[in-house]
């Protein structure tokens, strides 16, 4: 069992969160959905919790209205091999009402906070030649979807 699962409070929108990221993600799945039922506070056909799984990383949803918001000091950070992948992603996560935001982040249309960035990112940040590691830092701070291609191009100089 995994000792710590991120657990995400939702207004009004759990059941669409999980049907979103169950989708945008391969290798994942819904574990169970629980609704709120009669006598509650909510509408009984609401969610009330759910679990699922992403990469096999679980995680359980939480639909108690507004009392508490996403912010940026928490975000899940996406690694991506290609830059289809990123498209792929930030496509995804950004459509019908999500926001871009700088150097790889977004948040989705449920205000979560993602960082789609590719694999190299790393190893071009803390190469040991650190010109070249800034030259990178500095594309990646003038892009909102990082580029692989840019980043590579402005690394090499």
């Amino acid at each position: 069992m995994q000792k710590i699962i991120p657990f995400l409070w939702f207004n009004g929108q759990a059941e669409e969160a999980i049907k979103l990221y169950t989708s945008v993600f391969k290798n994942s799945k819904i574990i169970d959905i629980g609704y709120w039922g009669e006598g509650s506070p909510f509408p009984k056909d609401q969610v009330m919790n759910g679990v699922f799984e992403l990469y096999g990383q679980r995680f359980h949803a939480f639909d108690a209205g507004p009392k508490f918001k996403f912010t940026e000091a928490t975000s899940f950070f996406v690694n991506a091999e290609t830059q289809e992948e990123i498209d792929h992603f930030w496509n995804a996560l950004t459509a019908n009402g999500g926001e871009e935001s700088m150097c790889g982040w977004l948040k989705d249309k449920f205000g979560l906070s993602w960082q789609i960035a590719p694999s190299i990112l790393g190893q071009l940040l803390n190469d040991k030649d650190r010109a070249k590691a800034g030259r990178a830092m500095q594309a990646m701070f003038q892009m909102k979807k990082i580029i692989i291609a840019d980043l590579v191009k402005a690394a090499e100089g």
